[in-house]
């Protein structure tokens, strides 16, 4: 049931605090029970949280852009330029095929860590097909990014555990 009759606007979920892909994967769900088709391309991660699987077994599609287990500032020149081209070709990918819902987790990172085609990037946003959904999430979006939104959220730290030194726990941050 694709949404044409209604524009597809543009979802960044930003900022430095906990909830941004959660809230990407709320409105995943959102809109799977609404009976939309979903994307979801989580840029620099590599597909292992734990809302994925339910979200696949209700039939979201869902890829993942990382290529190793390393972050970007540990990776070596060679590892960034394959990590970089898989993302691009991961992008390329989802955009070939229809949804209505397409979820670019991670993406304001992507973009600022220089690692997607950032061309294909801003064309997926701004030249969806009419009647889709956008969702960008990520730390410190690009100014574009905030002046395509149709909806900005920043999620704002006031507290986190981790600074308390509580690592990442599964099935809650991740």
């Amino acid at each position: 049931m694709q949404p044409t009759s209604k524009p597809g606007l543009v979802h960044l979920y930003c900022g430095d605090g906990k909830g941004k892909t959660t809230a990407a994967m709320g409105l995943a769900l959102r809109a799977l029970g609404a009976g939309y088709s979903v994307t979801i391309l989580q840029f620099l991660k590599d597909g292992s949280s734990a809302e994925l699987a339910p979200l696949r077994t209700l039939g979201a599609r869902v890829l993942a852009g990382q290529t190793g287990s390393r972050f970007v500032f540990q990776m070596t020149e060679a590892e960034r330029a394959q990590t970089r081209q898989y993302q691009s070709e991961l992008l390329r990918t989802v955009l070939a095929d229809p949804c209505d819902l397409l979820i670019l987790d991670e993406a304001c990172a992507a973009w600022q860590l220089d690692m997607v085609d950032r061309d294909l990037l801003q064309t997926a946003v701004l030249g969806r097909p009419a009647g889709r959904e956008v969702v960008l999430t990520g730390r410190d979006p690009a100014p574009w990014m905030q002046q395509a939104a149709d909806y900005c959220t920043e999620m704002c730290a006031r507290r986190h555990p981790y600074d308390r030194g509580v690592p990442a726990r599964p099935g809650i941050e991740y």
